[in-house]
C-alpha cells in the first residue's frame, strides 16, 4: 500500500505536467529515492464540465473504473490531476479503499495571506456551476470571484486550447482572462483547472499571485507520501 495512485489523462498533457511536479517535489539524489507511482492514465472519461452542465454524457462510471483499477493496484492514496472530476469526489471516495486527496481543498490552503485580498477563480464552466471551489475559499473566509459572461469564454478557450496542443494561443487567452479580473481587483488567480498551468508558461501574470492546482495537489501528494515513510531513501538497491 506504499505507493502513490494518480487517476490522470484528464486531459494527457495536465498528467505529465502533474508527473513531473511530483518528481521535482520529491527529495531525491538517485532513482531509488523517488516514490513509488502507478498511474493511471484514462483519456476516454467523458467530458466532466459538458456532465455537470447537463449537455454531456455521465463519467462517473468511468471515474469509479479509475478508482477500481487503482485499488486492484493497492495504492496507498489516490491524486487525481483534473479539477472538474471532483463534482464526483464523494463518490470516489465512497468507492476508494484509501484517501482521495482533494485538489481544490490543497489549492486553497496554499494560498498565502498576503495573497488572499480578493482571488479569481478560473476553471471550466461545469467547475465553477459545481461550487467546490467557492465552499473551499468560503471555509477559510477568502473573499473572491469568478468570471463574467464575457470572459468566461477566454478561460474556455485557453483550456480547450491547450487540450489540442496549441500552447501558444491558450497562452494568449489565459492573458485576456488576467487583464480582465486584474481590473476587476483580482490579487490572485486560483488556476482551477490543470490544463491552465501549462498556458501560464506563455503569458505575463500581470503581476497577480498565481495558485497551482496542479502543483498544489503536487505537493501534498509528496507530503502523504513522505510523512509515512515511502521514500526508500538509503535502502540498497
Amino acid at each position: 500500500m506504499s505507493r502513490i495512485g494518480v487517476f490522470g489523462g484528464m486531459g494527457p498533457a495536465a498528467t505529465v505536467d502533474f508527473m513531473d511536479k511530483l518528481v521535482q517535489l520529491t527529495p531525491a539524489r538517485r532513482d531509488q529515492d523517488h516514490l513509488p507511482v502507478i498511474v493511471a492514465s484514462l483519456p476516454h472519461v467523458h467530458d466532466r464540465s459538458r456532465a455537470i452542465l447537463g449537455t454531456g454524457k455521465d463519467p462517473l462510471p468511468q471515474l469509479l473504473e479509475g478508482i477500481d483499477f487503482l485499488n486492484r493496484a493497492e495504492v496507498g492514496v489516490i491524486a487525481i490531476p483534473c479539477n472538474s472530476s471532483h463534482h464526483w469526489y464523494r463518490e470516489m471516495s465512497e468507492r476508494s479503499k484509501v484517501p482521495i486527496l482533494h485538489i481544490a481543498r490543497a489549492c486553497v490552503a496554499a494560498i498565502p495571506r498576503e495573497a488572499a485580498g480578493k482571488v479569481a477563480v478560473l476553471a471550466t464552466q461545469g467547475a465553477l456551476v459545481s461550487g467546490f471551489y467557492q465552499s473551499a475559499l468560503d471555509e477559510r473566509g477568502i473573499p473572491y470571484g469568478v468570471p463574467d459572461q464575457d470572459t468566461q469564454p477566454f478561460v474556455n478557450d485557453c483550456i480547450r486550447q491547450i487540450k489540442a496542443g496549441d500552447m501558444k494561443d491558450g497562452g494568449e487567452s489565459l492573458g485576456k482572462a488576467l487583464a480582465v479580473v486584474k481590473a476587476q481587483g483580482a490579487t490572485a488567480v486560483i488556476m482551477g483547472c490543470t490544463e491552465i498551468p501549462l498556458a501560464a508558461r506563455y503569458t505575463d501574470a500581470l503581476g497577480l499571485h498565481l495558485m497551482d492546482s496542479s502543483l498544489e495537489l503536487a505537493r501534498a501528494t509528496v507530503n502523504y507520501a513522505l510523512e509515512r515513510g515511502w521514500q526508500r531513501t538509503g535502502w540498497d538497491a
